[in-house]
């Protein structure tokens, strides 16, 4: 039987070391770090998601301003926010909460941002960054990931890595991540045949698909660490990617859902906004 990763746990303790980079930027350079948030959808999980950045700021002692759009915006107004607040020396980090309004030209949108502020890692120069390996800014999701492993004193240096799924956002980054830290990495989405094949040999598995319970235990590798990234809701609850209840029986470490993956993703985000704001 293995374990449930206490994702609370490690959060609490980054905390502590925010903390005291702020402590430390207020008293050496007398500056607060500030984030700027674009909000242009009428999503409820959106507003769930820009709420919980709110508190973390507030709990940490870092400002917070949004910038909230109606339907009716155009992307060139967005634009033209977005540019001020590059221009704005108060700012440190410019976050556009996604999906935006399905009219907006999200690529367009996310470019705009300068890369010296993007504290999501979205911007091509930021992202490029990452695939070179040589990046300190990146997407939070799946550098949340490398912060779980690194705190459950996970070895990642020639192990197999499975990622399941293949976004932009998570997928792509997190395979980088991986790669970068010495892993042999392999990729599975939608088209993958055989997807069993691949995650019952893989040391570490990630999956973010948002399929509940997709990865069943006969299909992980035994005393493997599996993190699961997907969020489902099923009758009223929310559930992952995992089916975590008989996966733990098999694996030797497992993320819960709710209450894993999903609380490293805004205390990541302050992390990224203290690198861009002690950059400068």
């Amino acid at each position: 039987m293995g374990e449930i990763i206490n994702v609370k746990d490690i959060v609490e303790k980054r905390k502590i070391l925010i903390r005291e980079r702020i402590e430390k930027l207020k008293r050496e350079k007398d500056i607060i770090p500030k984030l700027a948030v674009i909000i242009a959808n009428s999503e409820e999980a959106s507003r769930v998601y820009v709420g919980r950045k709110r508190k973390m700021c507030e709990t940490l002692g870092i400002l917070e301003e949004e910038y909230e759009f109606s339907e009716d915006i155009t992307t060139e107004d967005v634009l033209r926010e977005i540019n001020r607040l590059n221009n704005d020396d108060t700012v440190n980090g410019i976050l556009v909460q996604l999906p935006l309004f399905k009219h907006l030209d999200t690529s367009k949108i996310l470019k705009a941002v300068l890369p010296t502020k993007d504290v999501d890692g979205f911007h091509p120069e930021n992202f490029g960054n990452l695939i070179q390996g040589n990046g300190k800014i990146a997407p939070c999701t799946p550098k949340g990931v490398m912060t779980i492993l690194k705190e459950i004193g996970a070895n990642i240096e020639g192990k197999d890595a499975v990622v399941v799924g293949r976004s932009v956002i998570v997928g792509r980054p997190m395979a980088a991540m991986l790669t970068n830290a010495g892993a042999t990495v392999t990729i599975c989405h939608s088209k993958t045949k055989d997807l069993t094949n691949h995650t019952k040999r893989a040391d570490i598995l990630i999956v973010a698909v948002g399929v509940p319970h997709l990865i069943k235990e006969n299909m992980v590798k035994e005393n493997s660490i599996v993190i699961d990234i997907g969020i489902n809701k099923v009758d009223g609850k929310l559930v992952g990617d995992v089916d975590t209840e008989n996966v733990v029986k098999i694996a030797k470490s497992v993320t819960p859902v709710p209450g894993g993956v999903g609380l490293t993703t805004v205390h990541t985000l302050i992390e990224n906004l203290m690198d861009l704001t002690e950059a400068v």
